[in-house]
């Protein structure tokens, strides 16, 4: 990483992909399988934080490269209450292990003025509940209250993402039947519940870490293959129509899509250009014993780094993401 001095204060310049990177604090930043939002002056960049009793943590930055620590936003010790007939409440579980949840996407909801969090949900031993879960909060830093988990219509959701279309509609897609298959459900006004099943994706092509865009009337998705926490092929499709004709799923990136698995898309305004740049995990994994103990876990997690590449397109649509060893954003 290049640091400066401003202010007594090291702050960067740019990032290098694939180290550790500390926050204002100069503590690792804690963000993994998250997202990035724009609200008001500030980004808010939301992502999970297994270390002690939290869950997932916020930092906000005015520059995408230093970020201040805000809050563990939802911990063990959230505050729970029930928006849905048929939701699990548990948030820790009963004989005091913490639950697993991964992946956050937040948003703002204008109707409601809320900021509302959905994840992927498991019971803290294994990956067999495969459920989405649901948080609110009145400010993007602030304590989220957390609604419960439940599977959507009935079908198993892992890996997950949000996406808000240009006429409002928020649309969350997910990995279900063990990965198989990739669904896309439309929420409801309050973001808090499934509105309608849209649309099933590359059925029995067994992919994950949905990221979903849009650019010049096209929606784009990029996702991984399931190699645990290893590095694979990433690949993408675009389609017109969010609920029908996505294109064979294409090769992006090279064979371990450069050492990191798909997060989130950034668009962002830059001297006067939009970018659009891929935020990946490069997760720090062992090859056995991955799910022997919380304690396990934790101990190789927490050490995982990122890796932001600018995404290109060429004059037929078709993205393609190129290495580069530094992320320099230009938003000030």
């Amino acid at each position: 990483m290049v640091l400066i001095i401003r202010d007594e204060v090291n702050r960067y310049t740019e990032y290098k992909n694939g180290t550790v990177w500390l926050d204002t604090a100069g503590s690792p930043i804690q963000a993994h399988g998250g997202c990035i939002i724009n609200y008001k002056d500030y980004y808010y960049w939301y992502g999970e934080n297994r270390l002690g009793d939290n869950y997932i943590s916020c930092y906000r930055s005015d520059d995408l490269l230093n970020w201040e620590f805000r809050n563990n936003i939802l911990t063990i010790n959230s505050k729970t209450e029930k928006t849905r007939v048929k939701s699990d409440m548990t948030i820790l579980r009963d004989d005091g292990r913490k639950v697993i949840i991964e992946r956050p996407k937040v948003v703002y909801n204008k109707f409601t003025n809320k900021f509302v969090m959905w994840a992927h949900y498991e019971n803290g031993i294994d990956y067999s509940e495969a459920r989405c879960c649901v948080a609110t909060c009145d400010t993007p830093d602030g304590d989220f209250v957390y609604h419960g988990s439940f599977n959507p219509f009935g079908n198993m959701s892992r890996d997950c993402t949000l996406f808000e279309d240009e006429n409002g509609d928020m649309y969350f897609i997910s990995s279900a039947r063990f990965n198989c298959d990739t669904n896309i459900y439309r929420l409801q006004k309050d973001y808090l519940n499934i509105d309608k099943y849209i649309t099933t994706l590359w059925q029995g092509e067994v992919r994950e870490a949905p990221a979903m865009f849009k650019k010049d009337g096209r929606y784009y998705m990029l996702n991984s293959g399931c190699t645990g926490w290893r590095p694979n092929q990433g690949m993408w499709s675009q389609s017109s129509d969010v609920s029908d004709r996505w294109d064979i799923l294409k090769n992006v990136g090279d064979c371990t899509t450069y050492n990191s698995q798909p997060a989130f898309i950034l668009k962002t305004e830059e001297e006067g250009k939009i970018k659009y740049r891929y935020f990946g995990d490069r997760w720090v994994y062992k090859e056995k014993g991955m799910l022997d103990g919380q304690e396990d876990i934790k101990s190789f997690y927490s050490k995982s780094t990122y890796v932001i590449l600018d995404l290109k397109f060429d004059e037929d649509g078709n993205l393609s993401i190129d290495w580069q060893d530094e992320f320099r954003p230009k938003v000030k």
